[in-house]
């Protein structure tokens, strides 16, 4: 005979589960709940991010399980948007979006960079901030990535995408998951 307590705690955890997976798979979603808004012609949504930038944020490279790729001062993993317009200077990220895809700050208008061949600037941010750009693309980390040199939010949705140092967005999904021998 079942155990309902054990069924119900089972069913439980599959419904959070699914749910998770819901959550990113908004990512690609193009209406209300996604994990992405168009910014508000009147000077953006303003979004919290749950990962915040260093005052003086630094580009730089790491070898992970995609090759070598353009990290944050953090050494987290820097990752483009296919909703945002190269040289725009504007960022498709907000809200919700800007949530689980912080943008990476600065305070600088050149920001320090090591590594990185690309055009690196800055743009104003959703939240008013400067948000690093490369080759004109502003620049995110991801919430999923919980350490340095992860890659978990490679090809998410289909539209977000590791950056290599010279401003290109690696199209391939990972090799393997973790943090894929990663180095400083």
């Amino acid at each position: 005979m079942r155990n309902p307590i054990a069924h119900r705690r089972t069913a439980a955890l599959a419904a959070a589960a699914a749910a998770a997976l819901l959550a990113l798979a908004g990512c690609s979603a193009t209406g209300g709940g996604s994990l992405y808004s168009t910014p508000s012609s009147a000077g953006g949504t303003s979004a919290s991010s749950s990962a915040p930038a260093s005052s003086a944020a630094a580009l730089k490279t790491a070898s992970t399980s995609l090759g070598t790729v353009v990290v944050d001062g953090k050494g987290l993993t820097a990752y483009v948007f296919d909703k945002d317009t190269p040289n725009s200077g504007t960022s498709a990220c907000s809200g919700t979006c800007a949530a689980q895809w912080p943008a990476i700050e600065t305070d600088s208008a050149k920001p320090a960079v090591t590594g990185v061949t690309g055009t690196v600037g800055t743009i104003t941010g959703v939240n008013g901030k400067k948000q690093v750009t490369l080759d004109g693309r502003p620049l995110y980390t991801f919430a999923g990535d919980s350490s340095a040199g992860d890659v978990t939010g490679q090809g998410l949705g289909g539209i977000w995408w590791v950056v290599a140092p010279d401003g290109t967005k690696i199209g391939s999904a990972p090799t393997s998951t973790g943090s894929g021998g990663y180095t400083k």
